[in-house]
């Protein structure tokens, strides 16, 4: 039996999902969060083999928790389910060592079979959004710059960053400024939007 948790925060979608997962033999879901920062303290509880997180999170990101879950319990092989298809999402989502990347408008039975190839040590990458991935452009922030940069996004201050990152205000606003310069954006609001775009937040 491959044990699962899945991360999603839509109530109606993650019922869904279990009602699928269930219905499939040999899967069975143990436990279920609607938060990314969640997801590590319910993994060292459940102990699921797969854990499905979605990208778009409250809390933290589902890559960034994909990653601390790499990272916590490494045992547990991660598959990525989202709308987001973008190249520079799954790029990321590669960096922070995931098993699968799969898009939302997947069939329900690729899904289950995702999960099984996961759960056998294999990997699954949606073939059209390999294809795309392969032709576009890699991030060039470094992680640091993207880091600083997505909590920008998020509506945080260069004061509030610092304290976060244990860095000073002027090492936040230099990073800010070498992304604008990097991704060639008017402002930070501009560098913000381009990286958006291209999947690299």
């Amino acid at each position: 039996m491959i044990r699962i948790m899945l991360a999603e925060d839509m109530h109606m979608v993650r019922g869904a999902l279990v009602a699928l997962l269930e219905g499939e033999p040999g899967l069975s879901v143990v436990a279920e969060v609607d938060r990314g920062d969640a997801i590590v303290s319910t993994a060292l509880e459940s102990r699921p083999d797969v854990a499905v997180i979605d990208i778009d999170l409250p809390g933290i990101d589902g890559i960034t928790a994909a990653g601390a879950l790499h990272q916590r319990l490494p045992e547990c092989r991660t598959l990525v389910l989202t709308a987001l298809g973008r190249p520079g999402t799954l790029q990321r989502a590669l960096a922070a060592r995931v098993s699968g990347f799969l898009l939302k408008d997947a069939q329900p039975h690729e899904l289950a079979e995702a999960i099984r190839k996961i759960a056998q040590g294999g990997r699954v990458i949606a073939p059209e959004l390999a294809l795309a991935c392969w032709e576009s452009d890699v991030s060039p922030l470094t992680l640091r710059e993207t880091d600083v940069l997505r909590q920008t996004a998020s509506g945080a201050e260069p004061a509030e960053i610092a304290h976060r990152m244990n860095l000073s205000v002027g090492t936040v606003r230099n990073y800010l400024t070498a992304a604008v310069a990097k991704l060639h954006a008017r402002n930070r609001l501009d560098a913000i939007r381009i990286a958006e775009r291209a999947g690299w937040l």
